[in-house]
């Protein structure tokens, strides 16, 4: 594990949302906003926060402070649902999602049987993550044990807070990929003792969605949700109509596609199901009186054709919904893109997401979808202290449409619509700053 430094002082321009909300309309009353801020970190929890005309004297003697004056820096964004295993083939061509898994996925994911390719790509993907500012992360691996392994200590050596799994799949995928029943309750069980809570980790218990689960594994996933309540649930849900016909047909007695779940004790204040497009009324009842939470996808929904997420509803029917960039049917890493996908999915449905809604989803909100609100989030004193400093003006089109902002919701509006990895100056981690953009890399 990478040493934790003590003390991290740095000033610049903060922006942040300062509580949780039940409607959107209430997170502009939220925003926080100090143009010549000073974050104070010990021991990778923020100590304090505020202004820096105040923040001076609580100062330590001698600390040098990181000054950012032309950057906004914001809290550090969360992913709430991305495969690690398929960072390798984001952008394959020309298939829905059945089909999608049967040609590019499942071959690409037999290779990490091999411990040390497992190392390799886990060390890639975090690296990717922290160069698009995303500091924690909800994270499918494979139906190989060691692929959680690689994924747990790259994580580990940058103190990142991750949450992740080995994939349930017993049915309907290549011998290569497939467990069992008891290998994969006996498995997980090792897995999780051995990783959930020890440092910044967390384990989720992650069947690849119910049509390669039959009902004997999902039983058992659920045995162990009751061993292990403490520990997450993440899986798909209602992402393609063929998907959710074939789950009809695979679990007729059950009473839809989330039934499916929760028949099995997999629903609950942890449990995070990607994508829900296409829910119906008694699953998002479902959804909102067990406190499970959703993974919204916009670019893996746009690139597959899945369909439009419809987050007024989540709003509406008072369900939690935190951002995913789901590489690699998503095509990005960087939640700025994933929110500039976002905001046109709202477009196509009649509705609008602002700015500070959008960065709600990306930070705070993500944060509550995956029960860390607590510990995560936003600059509040005592939380851990993950945050991104964006450079606005990583382009020169930037710089210009910067430039004419009127104010600080029309600075981030600009920024999610026309920003990538590029505008990542740097991220840091459990108050350390664990990536600094090279100036070879910068396009100003």
């Amino acid at each position: 594990m990478s040493s934790i430094i003590a003390t991290t002082a740095v000033r610049g321009r903060f922006l942040d949302i300062q509580n949780t909300v039940a409607q959107a309309r209430e997170i502009h009353d939220q925003v926080r906003y100090v143009e010549d801020g000073l974050l104070i970190c010990q021991n990778g929890k923020i100590q304090w926060f505020g202004s820096w005309e105040e923040g001076q004297q609580q100062l330590p003697e001698g600390i040098k402070v990181q000054h950012y004056p032309e950057q906004l820096i914001v809290p550090g964004f969360i992913d709430t649902h991305i495969h690690f295993p398929q960072t390798e083939m984001v952008g394959a061509y020309g298939e829905q999602l059945l089909e999608w898994l049967n040609t590019y996925t499942f071959p690409t994911e037999i290779q990490f049987a091999d411990p040390e390719y497992c190392a390799n790509i886990a060390e890639f993907f975090v690296e990717e993550l922290l160069k698009n500012g995303t500091t924690t992360a909800l994270v499918f691996c494979t139906v190989h044990p060691q692929s959680v392994e690689a994924l747990f200590h790259a994580a580990t050596q940058r103190n990142m807070r991750l949450i992740a799994g080995k994939v349930l799949m017993d049915r309907h995928a290549p011998e290569a990929l497939t467990d069992t029943p008891e290998s994969a309750y006996y498995d997980s069980k090792a897995l999780i003792e051995k990783w959930h809570g020890q440092g910044r980790n967390l384990y989720a218990i992650t069947p690849r969605f119910a049509p390669t689960s039959t009902p004997e594994q999902l039983e058992q996933a659920g045995k162990l949700k009751t061993e292990y309540p403490d520990v997450y649930v993440h899986t798909h849900l209602s992402e393609n109509n063929n998907e959710i016909a074939w789950v009809k047909t695979l679990f007729p007695e059950q009473q839809g596609y989330l039934d499916v779940y929760h028949h099995y004790g997999l629903t609950g204040s942890k449990s995070v199901f990607a994508h829900c497009v296409h829910l119906e009324e008694e699953e998002w009842a479902c959804m909102q009186q067990t406190d499970s939470a959703i993974a919204f996808c916009p670019t893996s929904n746009l690139f597959l054709g899945s369909g439009l997420f419809p987050l007024k509803k989540a709003w509406d029917k008072q369900v939690k919904v935190g951002l995913g960039t789901d590489i690699g049917a998503g095509t990005s890493f960087n939640q700025l893109q994933t929110l500039n996908e976002a905001y046109k999915v709202q477009q196509l449905q009649g509705e609008k997401l602002s700015a500070f809604e959008a960065l709600y989803h990306a930070t705070l909100g993500g944060a509550q979808a995956l029960s860390l609100d607590g510990q995560l989030g936003n600059f509040k004193v005592g939380k851990e202290a993950d945050f991104v400093v964006l450079d606005l003006n990583a382009t020169a089109l930037q710089q210009l449409r910067q430039s004419r902002a009127k104010h600080i919701e029309d600075t981030f509006f600009a920024l999610m619509m026309l920003g990538d990895d590029r505008n990542i100056a740097a991220t840091y981690v459990y108050g350390e700053a664990i990536y600094v953009k090279a100036a070879s890399e910068k396009n100003t």
